[in-house]
């Protein structure tokens, strides 16, 4: 005797279908992982338009999915900017440079961009670059000599934090000069 087994939807092909047929059920699922990528940080609507698009929802779904995350405040790509903008300021000291090119990379509009970015003038960066100096030159060790060298080193530093070259130039001479003359004291 044998047996027939019962219809199987094990099958990767027919689940697939299936759910394909299910808007609702795919629209779910959207939502979903969109909300558990927001669980473990705060992310632009074009980053979650490309994981979800990674994965293959269509873009209907996504959209209508992110919409409505958008209505309820989970997705808003200003508040996403401020708080970036302020996070990296703080805790890696970049510039406003560095932070457009990061946000750009993020998928955040221009415009956006520039609003967050309207809070930092020009006396709060050079402020924040020469905090980031001191507690630099504060650790090293300063033989005579050696300015040259630490000079090319900490303007590097800065630029690559997304500092002007000339305004990181004026604050490594400037700030090199007082931790010298505060050592001979």
């Amino acid at each position: 005797m044998t047996s027939c087994p019962p219809p199987s939807t094990s099958d990767p092909a027919e689940a697939e279908s299936a759910e394909q047929a299910d808007p609702v059920k795919r629209a779910e699922q959207a939502r979903a992982v969109c909300l558990r990528l927001l669980t473990v940080r705060a992310r632009t609507r074009a980053e979650l338009t490309e994981q979800l698009s990674k994965r293959g929802y269509p873009d209907e779904i996504s959209g209508a999915v992110l919409n409505r995350l958008a209505e309820v405040g989970l997705i808003d790509d200003a508040d996403f900017a401020e708080q970036w903008v302020r996070s990296r300021r703080i805790n890696a000291g970049k510039g406003k440079r560095a932070l457009a090119a990061e946000l750009r990379t993020k998928g955040v509009d221009d415009e956006v961009i520039s609003a967050a970015l309207a809070d930092i003038d020009a006396g709060a960066e050079r402020q924040r670059a020469e905090e980031l100096v001191r507690a630099k030159l504060r650790r090293d060790r300063l033989a005579e000599g050696d300015d040259p060298k630490i000079t090319r080193r900490l303007v590097a530093m800065l630029t690559r934090r997304g500092y002007q070259q000339g305004m990181a130039f004026d604050v490594v001479t400037a700030e090199l000069a007082a931790e010298r003359d505060r050592r001979r004291v």
